[in-house]
């Protein structure tokens, strides 16, 4: 009568930690790349939220737009009540709009000149405390990644870079925002103006 012998030889006992550790790397890389999947997807989503964002700020200021043409720090009328960049150095959209709020309850009036400019890459928005004389407000980064922007102004369904207000049409139907941002290219927003016809 034979008797075996309880346990493993070094040989077995190798093979099977050979096993285990190609198994334990095996699922270490595919938590690393779980891991790595969450944080594109994540920041994917926040470039997402912070393009809605400024779609939605641009829908409201573009939607409440008022036939206000304000007068500069210098004294100087605008020519229009809504313009865009005509030369270097000039805002990419300044527009009056209504419904400005007033938490304070300052004696001020419910109109607000705002301007967009793209500084560096960054799209801001800046607001001026009066519509006229004074200068913008500190600027609001809305989203940064901006290579280039560029408006039109829409009427009658005609596209321009420049908009001629009438005294029978002071605003554009519409205003083209097309910008150029960083992993996406091109962007394509059309806007409906509020105060137009």
């Amino acid at each position: 009568m034979t008797r075996s012998r309880a346990g493993f030889t070094l040989v077995e006992a190798l093979i099977a930690l050979s096993m285990f550790a190609l198994i334990a790397a095996a699922g270490a890389a595919v938590l690393r790349q779980a891991i790595d999947n969450k944080v594109a997807v994540r920041a994917a989503s926040a470039r997402v939220g912070d393009l809605q964002r400024v779609r939605g700020q641009l829908k409201a200021d573009l939607g409440q737009a008022a036939a206000r043409r304000t007068r500069a720090a210098t004294g100087r009328p605008s020519s229009q009540a809504m313009t865009g960049a005509l030369a270097p150095g000039d805002p990419l959209l300044v527009v009056v709009r209504a419904g400005a709020s007033n938490p304070g309850g300052r004696s001020r009036p419910s109109l607000q000149r705002v301007e967009y400019r793209v500084v560096d890459g960054r799209l801001e928005r800046r607001a001026a405390s009066h519509l006229d004389g004074s200068r913008p407000g500190p600027p609001q980064i809305l989203y940064r990644g901006v290579r280039d922007a560029r408006v039109a102004f829409l009427r009658d369904g005609a596209e321009a870079p420049a908009f001629l207000a009438t005294s029978d049409a002071p605003l554009p139907d519409a205003v083209r925002i097309v910008m150029t941002l960083d992993g996406y290219g091109p962007l394509d927003q059309l806007f409906a103006v509020g105060g137009g016809r």
